[in-house]
């Protein structure tokens, strides 16, 4: 019901920047309030930035020029959210400065913090500064000791589908020899990178 709603409600387009390819839903309402007025329908690029899986491309948001003038809350929640992390950029300070939100509506934007935040985004990366992605084949660049293990992982082991150590930047989980085991991405090289 909420995605037809969404579809209906955005005409099948990302309701930030306009694309119609790869749409998904996506929840930026308080976690109490799931109705269609607390989502948005995202296309991958926008949901990826917003997540921080991406490092923000500041030419992409020039769209919220447009999009923050939107009468559903959450894409101007969305939509302040943004521009405050990109608010060293000119064109979104100006924007912010225009942009009117009600007392309510800014509490709501305000309540993940999000807008304390700078446009940085911390990813995983490897030892030559590769982003990593969950599934991705990484090669061990110097041997390692696995702690509580006989396991001596070689220089040029190669660990296939690896997971990302959510909230943690400096470390990957991967598989060797049929132990699970965590590693530090400063000791791995993406594979064909």
């Amino acid at each position: 019901m909420k995605e037809a709603e969404l579809h209906q409600r955005s005409g099948g387009k990302c309701e930030l920047c306009g694309a119609t390819e790869g749409l998904e839903h996506f929840e930026a309402g308080p976690e109490s309030a799931a109705t269609a007025d607390a989502s948005v329908l995202l296309c991958a690029k926008c949901r990826a930035q917003i997540e921080k899986r991406e490092e923000l491309d500041a030419a992409h948001w020039t769209v919220l020029s447009e999009s923050m003038w939107s009468e559903v809350p959450a894409v101007q929640v969305l939509a302040w959210r943004m521009l405050n992390r990109l608010r060293n950029e000119s064109w979104a300070a100006d924007n912010l400065d225009m942009l009117y939100l009600p007392d309510e509506t800014l509490a709501w934007a305000k309540a993940t913090g999000d807008h304390e935040n700078d446009a940085s985004v911390d990813l995983h990366r490897d030892a030559n500064g590769a982003v990593l992605q969950a599934g991705d084949t990484v090669v061990l660049t110097r041997s390692l000791d696995v702690k509580g293990t006989s396991l001596n992982a070689k220089l040029g082991t190669v660990v296939k589908n690896i997971r990302l150590v959510e909230n943690n930047t400096e470390q990957i989980e991967g598989k060797i020899e049929g132990q699970v085991i965590v590693i530090l991405t400063k000791y791995v090289r993406k594979q064909g990178a």
